[in-house]
C-alpha cells in the first residue's frame, strides 16, 4: 500500500469539487481553518462554477480540476468540498499515475467513496473524513479536530462504548469502504474492492430499510461479506421504513446478513453523515477489537 506523507506547516492543501456545486461562502470557514493550521490553501479553478444546475461545473471542468491538482507537485493534499453526487461520472477518466509516483492524500466521504475505492484499487491510501461544506456546523468541531490530527500524523484510536448489537471478536486487515450505496455501485467496475481479509466500513443516509437489505444482499451475493476481517457500521442516518413495514430494524438487517460468519461487527461507529464523523485511513492496516459490546479501531503501522 502506497502511504502518502503527512502534512506539516507550510504545505499546501487544495479544495476541489468532483460532484455537487458549492459557493465561496460555503468554503470560507474551511479556508480560514486550514490557514490556522499553518497550511496554504489553493482553490480549484472551477470550484465555484455555475455551468450546471447541480454539479460543480461540467464533467470536463471537474475532471480537469482534480487532474491538475493531482499532477501539481506543489499541492500536498486534496480535500473534496462536499459529497452529493457526481464523482462516479469522472472517476474512470482521472489519471492517477502521478499520484502513484508522488502520493498525496485525497480526503472526503459520502460520494467521495467512489474516489477512495478507485485509488485503493491502485494501492494508494486515502483519508475518509469530514469536508469543507460541513465546517460551519458547530457540531463538526470534533470531526474537524480529528481531520487535523490525522493529517498531521496523529490518527485517532477510535473507541465506541457498549452496543447490544455488536458482535465480539478481533480482526486485522486494511480498512476500506464508506458509503454503502457507493460500495455497491463499484461492483462490476474497475473500482470493485477485494474484501477478503479486510475490515469493511459501511454508512448510509436517506434510504429505506428494504433498500439497505437489497444492497447488503447484493454484497453478499457478490461474495463481499463472507471473508471479511470485520465490519464497522457507521451512522445510519434517516433510514426510513416503507409504508408496508419491512419488519426488521437496521441492526437486524445487518446482523441477518452477517450471521454465520466468524468476524466482529461493531455498531454505532462515529463515521458518516452525523457528528462526530471521525477521520480514518482508507486502506490503512487496522485492528478491530470488539469486547463485551465495546469496540476499538486502531492502526498497526504509523503514517509517513
Amino acid at each position: 500500500m502506497i502511504v502518502p506523507p503527512s502534512l506539516h506547516a507550510g504545505n499546501t492543501i487544495a479544495i476541489t469539487a468532483p460532484g455537487r456545486k458549492v459557493s465561496r461562502s460555503d468554503m470560507d470557514i474551511a479556508i480560514k481553518t486550514f490557514e490556522s493550521w499553518g497550511l496554504n490553501v489553493v482553490l480549484a479553478k472551477n470550484l465555484f462554477s455555475n455551468d450546471h444546475s447541480y454539479l460543480a461545473g461540467t464533467d470536463q471542468q471537474r475532471l480537469s480540476d482534480i487532474q491538475f491538482l493531482i499532477d501539481n507537485p506543489d499541492v500536498h493534499a486534496i480535500i473534496c468540498a462536499r459529497g452529493g453526487y457526481g464523482s462516479t461520472r469522472i472517476v474512470d477518466q482521472i489519471d492517477f499515475s502521478s499520484l502513484q509516483k508522488k502520493p498525496k492524500y485525497i480526503i472526503g466521504f459520502s460520494d467521495i467513496t467512489a474516489i477512495h475505492l478507485k485509488i485503493y484499487s491502485l494501492g494508494i491510501q486515502s483519508i475518509h473524513a469530514t469536508m469543507p461544506i460541513l465546517f460551519p456546523k458547530e457540531a463538526s468541531i470534533l470531526s474537524i479536530a480529528s481531520l487535523q490530527r490525522i493529517l498531521f500524523n496523529k490518527p485517532d484510536i477510535i473507541q465506541v462504548p457498549f452496543n447490544k448489537y455488536s458482535i465480539n471478536g478481533s480482526g486485522s486487515g486494511e480498512v476500506i469502504g464508506g458509503n454503502l450505496s457507493l460500495i455497491v455501485d463499484a461492483l462490476g467496475t474497475s473500482s470493485e474492492p477485494d474484501t477478503t481479509g479486510k475490515i469493511l466500513v459501511i454508512e448510509e443516509i436517506d434510504e429505506y430499510r428494504y433498500k439497505l437489505d437489497r444492497m447488503l444482499t447484493q454484497l453478499k451475493r457478490a461474495g463481499k461479506l463472507n471473508a471479511l476481517a470485520g465490519i464497522i457500521v457507521g451512522h445510519m442516518t434517516d433510514i426510513k421504513d416503507s409504508e408496508l413495514s419491512f419488519g426488521e430494524t437496521v441492526e437486524e438487517i445487518i446482523l441477518n446478513h452477517t450471521s454465520g460468519y466468524n468476524y466482529p461487527v461493531a455498531f454505532q461507529f462515529p463515521t458518516g453523515h452525523e457528528n462526530p464523523n471521525l477521520a480514518w485511513l482508507h486502506g490503512g492496516a487496522g485492528t478491530l477489537e470488539v469486547r463485551n459490546g465495546a469496540a476499538t479501531l486502531s492502526y498497526q503501522n504509523k503514517m509517513v
